[in-house]
């Protein structure tokens, strides 16, 4: 973590000083977002680092969330958290999945469970991230803090409910004009009326914002319902702190999700399949019938529930909008949905919350780049392009997940159930590693894939071990993308280059200090030189082969009102983890691997291509000189 940039600050370094204090919601803004859920509130963070862009979060109940709905976070999410900078505490806290067992029912005795065996939950090397398990409360309270200690002292104002948006496209400062009303006790029915530039609905699948602008969920639901209850319990199934799917004979699937704190557990619990058009409110299920569904199926294990925190039955079902914005023809996008409000499906693949906090994600950089004037207007029309596909790769993915789970054993004896053989078949996606994003003006082309065979064009930044050369420090590489709305050079030395001039990485910094750099016309005046575009260097050889005294000085930026040197731009090879080898680099000729502030690799190009590197943020920016 980098602080003291612009004079000593004591105490916490993650409170970050106030650029202004919150007050009642304002009449104009910039970003109103409608929900607090995992979506609302992953935009919201990313956009309270920036305390120049107006923005306001609203959520029509009293105050934050406490208990229930998702609770699994993938790999992918753990490498976002570290952008925000609390994948440790997420660690520290939750439940770390390292393992899956599967139970089938017994060859002897099939009204028996026993066990097939157990698999890592994670592919090796996938991710320097685990699958984690901690309530969605938790996760909201995290990015909250992060919120309340930003210079913007962004809060929820809760107790505000959406009941009117209307969009005038001839508007050209605050197109969208929103009417809220307030619920808190005293205050029922009292009207707020304000004008945004852009407003985000992540207010779930009965979504306001979704109806306002004329988007429909369109879907179907496959006729089973299922119940889920977080517990305290007492049971002598040996797997109860292991992630289990569990298929029986007669009783129907079971899976088995621990939870934080050691002591807490998950049951999905199939329960029935319905009728056609049969709604599960029909059925009444109560919790005790999740009970003893989940007895039945355990057999021959006991199960004593002492306590249950919360529990909730639902149908399962996959329903997608066909765009995640209001635009139309030449009209440009000034509403956008994500979450729920666009994409609803099962719980049990454990991507709902993580595909959520992604489509935000990917909304909030865009957002800003515009807002800022670094992009322009047009930029905001790839978030629906780029999310919606992967929507549906879920959706997809959870019809087809959910029917294999609910399928019937073919017998009690024999190799693995199908849902072993689909989990580990789809360890990638469930992971949230499977988004690739297509060629456009943000993600290159594959001409150059070669030279860095591991960091595939349109997937996300692959981290890997560095050693920092100031000071000797090993790190990954990836934990260097924060949530600034910045773009990341990653230029990897030819194995002969040292820095020294005449080299790869010397021209590439006497490019970038050029007439012609692209970080210098994207830059705005004033600004630090890495505010926009920042560059770091990799070099093919351990830092004690590396000299710091002769690198390029485009390396060593000065910043901040003193005019500071950045010493964190440079790094060799972790000598137990060369990261050439690990992510397939090519040795000879190196590459520059670009970075888009989300973590997705943009385009991978040799290093002495300067022009190509211009051409492709020629079509990103807007020139700010």
């Amino acid at each position: 973590m980098q602080y003291h940039l612009n004079g000593f600050r004591a105490g916490d370094p993650e409170l970050h000083p106030a650029a202004r204090e919150q007050g009642e919601v304002p009449e104009v803004l910039d970003v109103l977002i409608v929900g607090c859920g995992p979506a609302g509130l992953t935009l919201a963070a990313y956009l309270a680092g920036f305390p120049e862009i107006t923005t306001r979060i609203v959520e029509r109940k009293a105050g934050p969330l406490e208990r229930g709905q998702a609770d699994g976070i993938s790999c992918r999410s753990m490498e976002m958290f570290q952008a925000y900078g609390f994948a440790d505490k997420v660690m520290a806290q939750g439940y770390d999945v390292r393992e899956t067992t599967f139970w089938k029912p017994d060859a002897e005795d099939p009204s028996r469970i026993t066990r097939n065996g157990w698999i890592p939950d994670v592919e090796e090397g996938l991710s320097e991230m685990p699958h984690m398990i901690l309530n969605q409360a938790r996760v909201h309270d995290m990015y909250l803090e992060v919120m309340e200690k930003s210079p913007s002292r962004l809060v929820p104002d809760y107790a505000l409910q959406l009941v009117d948006l209307v969009v005038d496209d001839g508007a050209e400062e605050y197109p969208v004009t929103v009417t809220l009303e307030r619920c808190d006790p005293g205050r029922e029915g009292e009207r707020v009326v304000l004008r945004a530039r852009y407003v985000v609905g992540c207010d779930g699948a009965r979504s306001q914002v979704r109806r306002a602008i004329g988007r429909e969920l369109v879907g179907d639901s496959a006729n089973h319902a299922w119940g889920v209850m977080d517990v305290l319990c007492n049971t002598d199934f040996p797997d109860i702190r292991r992630k289990s799917l569990i298929q029986s004979a007669e009783e129907g699937t079971l899976l088995i999700i621990p939870r934080e704190g050691g002591y807490l557990v998950r049951f999905y619990i199939e329960v029935d399949k319905l009728n056609e058009g049969e709604r599960v409110k029909s059925r009444n299920i109560q919790v005790e019938d999740l009970i003893g569904a989940a007895q039945r199926i355990l057999r021959p294990y006991a199960l004593d529930v002492k306590d249950v925190v919360w529990w909730s039955v639902y149908e399962i079902g996959q329903r997608l909008t066909d765009k995640f914005d209001d635009a139309e023809g030449d009209v440009l996008p000034h509403v956008f949905i994500a979450g729920d409000a666009c994409h609803t499906h099962s719980p049990k693949a454990g991507q709902g919350m993580n595909v959520s906090m992604g489509d935000a994600f990917n909304l909030g950089w865009k957002l800003v780049s515009v807002l800022t004037g670094r992009a322009a207007p047009d930029l905001l029309r790839s978030y629906s392009e780029e999310r919606q596909a992967v929507a549906q790769d879920l959706i997809d993915f959870d019809r087809e997940w959910s029917r294999i789970i609910s399928e019937r054993p073919e017998g009690a004896g024999g190799d693995a159930p199908r849902f072993q053989e689909a989990f580990i078949k789809n360890g990638r996606y469930t992971a949230g590693m499977s988004v690739t994003y297509p060629p456009s003006a943000l993600t290159g082309g594959a001409a150059h894939q070669g030279l860095a065979r591991g960091f595939a064009i349109g997937a996300r930044f692959h981290s890997a071990p560095v050693v920092r050369l100031a000071d000797s420090k090993p790190i990954h590489l990836g934990h260097v993308i924060g949530v600034a709305a910045r773009w990341t050079i990653f230029a990897f030395a030819p194995e002969e280059d040292r820095g020294l001039p005449g080299g790869a990485i010397a021209g590439l910094c006497d490019f970038l200090g050029s007439a012609g750099s692209p970080v210098l016309r994207v830059t705005p005046e004033g600004a630090d030189p890495d505010a926009v575009i920042d560059l770091r260097a990799v070099f093919a050889a351990g830092v004690h082969d590396l000299a710091y005294e002769e690198m390029p000085e485009g390396l060593k930026p000065r910043k901040g009102r003193f005019g500071l040197m950045d010493h964190e731009k440079i790094f060799g090879t972790d000598p137990a983890r060369d990261i050439y080898a690990m992510r397939g680099i090519d040795r000879a000729e190196g590459a520059l691997v670009i970075v888009r502030p989300d973590q997705y690799v943009a385009h991978v190009l040799p290093t002495g291509d300067h022009a190509g590197l211009a051409a492709f943020f020629e079509g990103v920016f807007l020139s700010a000189r």
